[in-house]
C-alpha cells in the first residue's frame, strides 16, 4: 500500500490511499484475487463510507478467503484501524480423514476511529469459566468476557430458529456482536443479509436496520423472518 501522488494510481480512495499497488501485487501470483476484489471491495468501500465514526465493521468469511479480504481492508480501513480477528469454531457436518477437519470460520473487526469506537462489554453475554474454582464465587456465578475464540454451534436443522435458508448463521453469535458495538436506538446494516439474523436480532436489541441482499429466495425468508419491525 502507497500514499498516492498527483496524477498516480489507478484508484484513489479514502484517506488518499491508492490501491494499485496491493491489487496488482497479489493479483500477480493468485489470479482469484482479481475476481475476488472486483466483487467485494467496492462493497467495502460503500460500508467505510456509511460507517459512523465510532462504527466498526465486521466482515465473517470462511478460511479460505480470509487472507485476500484482510489485505483489502487493512488498506481501506489503515492498519491500525485492525481491531481483532475473532474465530467462530462449531462442530458438525462432515469430518475429513487426509487432514485437520476445518470447523471454524473467520470474522474480521475494525473500527472508523481507532480513537473513538464503541465497545461495551458490559452488554456482552458472559461464558463460564473452564476451572471455576480458581476464582471468586462472584465471578464464577457471572462468568467470564468471551475472547477471540467463539464456541457456538451452527443453526439447528431442527431448532426454532430454522429458516430453511442454506447459510444462516445463529442468532447467538450475532446477538454478541450487535450488543458489543452498538447502543440502543443506533442503525446497523448487513450488505450480505441472507436469511436476516442480522435484522431479526437487531430488531429484538431495540436496533434500526438495513438488510441488502439479491437473492430471491433470501428476500422471502426475511420478508417474512423480519415483518414484526417492518
Amino acid at each position: 500500500m502507497r500514499r498516492a501522488e498527483a496524477g498516480t494510481g489507478d484508484r484513489v480512495g479514502f484517506k488518499g490511499l491508492s490501491y494499485s499497488t496491493v491489487k496488482g501485487t497479489l493479483a500477480s501470483y493468485d489470479d482469484a484475487f482479481e475476481d475476488y476484489w472486483d466483487f467485494l471491495f467496492p462493497r467495502l468501500v460503500e460500508a467505510w463510507r456509511l460507517l459512523a465514526d465510532d462504527g466498526t465493521l465486521y466482515l465473517h468469511l470462511d478460511y479460505r478467503e480470509v487472507h485476500y479480504a484482510k489485505v483489502m481492508l487493512d488498506a481501506l480501513f489503515g492498519r491500525e484501524s485492525f481491531l481483532n480477528e475473532i474465530i467462530w469454531a462449531y462442530d458438525y457436518g462432515a469430518r475429513t480423514k487426509r487432514k485437520w477437519p476445518a470447523k471454524h470460520d473467520n470474522i474480521l473487526v475494525y473500527v472508523k476511529n481507532p480513537a473513538a469506537y464503541h465497545f461495551d462489554s458490559d452488554e456482552v453475554d458472559r461464558e463460564p469459566y473452564m476451572a471455576p474454582g480458581l476464582v471468586t464465587a462472584e465471578k464464577a456465578a457471572r462468568g467470564k468476557l468471551p475472547t477471540d475464540v467463539w464456541w457456538h454451534t451452527i443453526v439447528s436443522p431442527t431448532g426454532k430458529e430454522k429458516t430453511g435458508y442454506p447459510t444462516q448463521k445463529p442468532e447467538g453469535l450475532l446477538r454478541r456482536i450487535v450488543a458489543a458495538s452498538s447502543r440502543e436506538g443506533d442503525w446497523v446494516l448487513d450488505f450480505f443479509a441472507g436469511s436476516g439474523t442480522l435484522g431479526a436480532v437487531s430488531g429484538k436489541l431495540g436496533r434500526r436496520f438495513v438488510c441488502v441482499d439479491s437473492n430471491p429466495q433470501a428476500i422471502e425468508v426475511m420478508q417474512a423472518r423480519l415483518a414484526p419491525w417492518l
